[in-house]
């Protein structure tokens, strides 16, 4: 898990992938929140079109690579939960701040992922790191 953390937290910009409302595939810039309680947390707004894929089909893959190739993708379920600790933790970076205001405001969406697996992989050739979730 340590690991995982660790690879987000070097490289913020990561892709979150769902199926949208016409059976296609959907990617959009994301980022990673933090780990608490042996979870991948990740917010987004209620308002917007990837919550309610994710509501529909909560199946979701994110990825993202360092400038030297090295990759990650991390799939799984998403699951929402109204979680008041972490939306409290997500106030201390400022994006979020910025965005939401404060931990209780009504659009604000915080999920993690469970079911699923990580990969992080590199052009080197060498057998991936699989960490199951």
């Amino acid at each position: 898990m340590q690991e995982i953390v660790e690879f987000f937290t070097a490289n913020p910009v990561q892709y979150l992938a769902t199926v949208g409302a016409d059976g296609k595939a959907k990617c959009r810039p994301f980022m990673f929140l933090m780990e608490r309680g042996g979870k991948l947390w990740f917010g987004t707004n209620n308002q917007k079109t990837v919550f309610a894929e994710m509501q529909e089909n909560p199946y979701v893959e994110v990825c993202t690579s360092t400038p030297d190739f090295q990759w990650i993708r991390l799939g799984g379920k998403a699951v929402f939960e109204d979680n008041r600790a972490v939306k409290e933790a997500c106030m201390n970076i400022p994006l979020l701040k910025d965005q939401y205001q404060t931990a209780d405001n009504p659009i604000f969406e915080v999920f993690y992922l469970t079911d699923g697996e990580a990969i992080i992989a590199d052009m080197t050739g060498n057998a991936p790191t699989v960490v199951k979730l």
